[in-house]
């Protein structure tokens, strides 16, 4: 019996499920998607950030999959969380779409990566510990050469990166657990500071060979060293060493070198002197510096200091030091104008044609959230303990 004039065909479109390109049709034959048993899952794929990129991105690790797509197709059908992590994903991110066209066997981690929530929606992700245990595992395997190791130590990072984005993002698609925000920070520091444990590694490998190595401390600033590190952003660094020598030099410039080229931008500028200053110091020339020379700025920047990596002793000891320094920083002469003044610095960076939509860095942004929250906790912090944290979301 022919159906009604009026009834509509109970598989959508290309441009019902919100794809433009002129390919999206062709693409979906491709991918076998043209028949009714993929209803389901052709609407979840329009609920993608991005449709058309998610799209390109699956026809992309269907023919690196070549004769294992099936598997994906057929666990895409059964599986709808699946379908919520993976379409998120390739809708939200080139990057990750690349890693999954270079790495096509990595889909299989989302499979049952819901696990990683709990029932009461509490984050269960590998904890600090467990993390750097997996990264020294694949440099065990694989050895300390660069060339060797670090590719897979880059798929590693990308792959544990893939998963923690696609149970982030997969409420945009189906109906999955929300992570707290907090919790996305959280683990997205732990996974640098695993990656920044593994490439000090190599790097001391490199450097010293069987020679006994320098002892160095690798101090997280900024989002990394508050914990509320997200995607995209630069891992801030300041060095601290027992002897502040070439090979310690040689160690902590390969360990950015190395990282910077696998992970994520390694950026030192915070310390001393910024980027014209010596890349590392010894605990009494750090201390000496702020003592002397450090803008009001600086002691800002150090609210979120925090031993990441390296000798946890000498990162102790540097926390300990410079800590005190901060909460007396508002009792310098002219402390809120220089604040002030930072900012306005920071804003005029901002080129003037994107300035009232900057988001980070302009006016009302989230610059001027952390600037004003800072503010009051070196105001106040010094009375009131329960304001010495690093995290901005915390104070």
């Amino acid at each position: 019996m022919a159906k009604p004039a009026t009834q509509r065909p109970r598989l959508p479109s290309a441009g019902r499920l919100g794809l433009v390109e002129p390919s999206a049709p062709a693409d979906l034959a491709r991918l076998g998607w043209d028949s009714d048993d993929h209803v389901e899952l052709l609407w979840s794929l329009s609920r993608a950030p991005d449709p058309d990129v998610a799209l390109r991105s699956l026809i992309r690790l269907a023919e690196a999959l070549g004769d294992e797509w099936h598997l994906l197709d057929a666990a895409l059908l059964k599986d709808r969380s699946l379908r919520g992590r993976l379409f998120s994903v390739l809708g939200s991110s080139l990057a990750l779409g690349d890693h999954l066209a270079a790495n096509p066997r990595s889909w299989h981690l989302l499979e049952g990566a819901d696990r990683a929530v709990a029932s009461d929606s509490a984050t269960v992700f590998p904890g600090p510990d467990l993390l750097r245990g997996v990264f020294r595992d694949c440099i065990e395997q694989f050895g300390s050469t660069p060339d060797e190791v670090m590719p897979r130590l880059g798929k590693l990072y990308r792959d544990h990166l893939l998963v923690l984005a696609a149970l982030d993002l997969a409420p945009t698609v189906e109906n999955e657990p929300v992570l707290p925000f907090s919790a996305i920070g959280e683990h997205l520091a732990d996974l640098a500071d695993a990656a920044l444990d593994a490439a000090l590694q190599v790097a001391v490998a490199t450097v010293c060979g069987t020679d006994r190595p320098p002892r160095l401390a690798v101090i997280a600033m900024g989002k990394s060293g508050a914990r509320e590190l997200n995607y995209v952003s630069d891992v801030d660094v300041i060095f601290v060493a027992e002897e502040a020598d070439a090979r310690t030099d040689r160690v902590a410039g390969e360990m950015m070198r190395l990282a910077s080229e696998a992970f994520f931008e390694v950026d030192a500028a915070l310390r001393p002197e910024g980027r014209r200053g010596a890349l590392v110091r010894t605990l009494d020339s750090h201390v000496a510096y702020y003592q002397r020379w450090a803008k009001t700025w600086e002691f800002q920047a150090l609210l979120k200091a925090r031993p990441a990596v390296g000798d946890a002793e000498l990162g102790r000891l540097y926390v300990e030091a410079l800590g005190p320094m901060v909460w007396t920083a508002c009792e310098r002469e002219d402390f809120v104008p220089e604040v002030q003044a930072m900012r306005r610095r920071v804003e005029s960076l901002v080129p003037a044609d994107v300035r009232e939509r900057e988001i980070k860095l302009g006016a009302g942004g989230l610059r001027d959230v952390e600037f004003a929250v800072q503010l009051l906790q070196l105001v106040h912090g010094r009375t009131d303990e329960a304001l010495h944290v690093s995290s901005t979301v915390k104070a």
